[in-house]
């Protein structure tokens, strides 16, 4: 019996694993005032905030958690006023009341506070949050629709670990944690003086259709990075929006017919890290962003991260980044 155990707890495994890998994209779900990012290891990341047609200055709640049996959720909160305001948060949902609270989006709730307010949040349809005289309004609309979402990606419906429709259907079969990729760097070739006269000729074989994204490309603004002993990156700086701008990227051969191809990423490439970096806002004043580094390998451009606000909630710079890839980066 100990024998087919272990082959049965593999077969789940390996399913499992496959069940994540038939994916075309980690998850992401918007509903009300709650979005859902998943990224490509299983870990998925819920956040509220307040109702953008209420009153209420920014406020956040995000809830996330890993894949895998037996792994709890974790809470952090973060608050945003136009005047300064002292003392530790309290938060309000129903008769519940938890004080003390860090005003610190870095940390996590206790794991206490966390497991007290996940049911009360989910029969409720606002929780509020004060400081001093301050008071905040978090919208708790389309929190269970997220949450259940949450726990349809790792596979958590009708468990005993499930935070919205739980069951009686054991934990051991929840979907694992996949192990964060590892990419190794491929180190670069240094640029040499005599490049930069490649940027005419490499320009002018680049097919007109790649251009189309680009708002009036001006071959003044090109640039020439060598990547291999044969191949350089042409960079191409281009408007592409109201307040955006983002370069395009093509591989090519260093002698003629060059042969550019145009790469499927768009940033600034930085030739000391060997990376592509991309930092886009979603509307005009900043408060939510998607950003995303890709970088150089022996198999090319490969993308190493990749986060995201998809709500603009009035937080500088978004509130939370979540992750939609990861992957750990080895040196060259």
């Amino acid at each position: 019996m100990a024998v087919r155990s272990k082959f049965s707890t593999l077969a789940l495994a390996l399913c499992s694993v496959a069940a994540w890998a038939a994916e075309p994209a980690p998850p992401i779900f918007f509903y009300k005032d709650w979005e859902l990012a998943c990224d490509n290891t299983g870990t998925c990341r819920a956040a509220g905030y307040q109702n953008e047609n209420g009153d209420s200055e920014p406020v956040s709640l995000l809830i996330a958690r890993a894949a895998g049996a037996g792994v709890a959720p974790t809470m952090r909160l973060q608050v945003l006023a136009d005047k300064p305001f002292k003392g530790p948060l309290t938060f309000t949902v129903g008769a519940l009341e938890i004080k003390g609270l860090p005003d610190d989006p870095m940390r996590d709730l206790e794991a206490r506070h966390t497991r007290a307010l996940l049911p009360a949040l989910l029969k409720a349809e606002e929780a509020t949050v004060r400081a001093g005289d301050m008071r905040w309004a978090l919208s708790l609309a389309g929190l269970n629709a997220v949450l259940l979402k949450m726990d349809e990606v790792q596979g958590r419906v009708g468990t005993a670990g499930a935070l919205v429709r739980r069951g009686d259907k054991p934990e051991s079969g929840v979907y694992p944690a996949l192990p964060v990729p590892e990419v190794k760097a491929q180190r670069l070739v240094a640029t040499r003086p005599s490049d930069a006269a490649l940027g005419a000729p490499l320009f002018a074989r680049v097919p007109p259709a790649d251009l189309a994204a680009c708002n009036d490309p001006d071959p003044q603004l090109v640039q020439v990075y060598r990547l291999t002993e044969s191949e350089v990156l042409l960079s191409l700086s281009c408007g592409m929006g109201a307040y955006n701008g983002s370069s395009l990227l093509w591989r090519a051969k260093d002698k003629p017919p060059f042969a550019p191809q145009l790469l499927d990423v768009d940033g600034e490439f930085d030739p000391s890290t060997g990376t592509v970096h991309s930092s886009m806002k979603i509307r005009g004043i900043g408060d939510c962003w998607s950003v995303r580094t890709w970088q150089f390998t022996r198999q090319g451009f490969v993308l190493v991260a990749d986060t995201a606000d998809g709500m603009c909630r009035g937080f500088s710079g978004g509130a939370w980044g979540l992750s939609r890839h990861v992957a750990k980066v080895i040196a060259p």
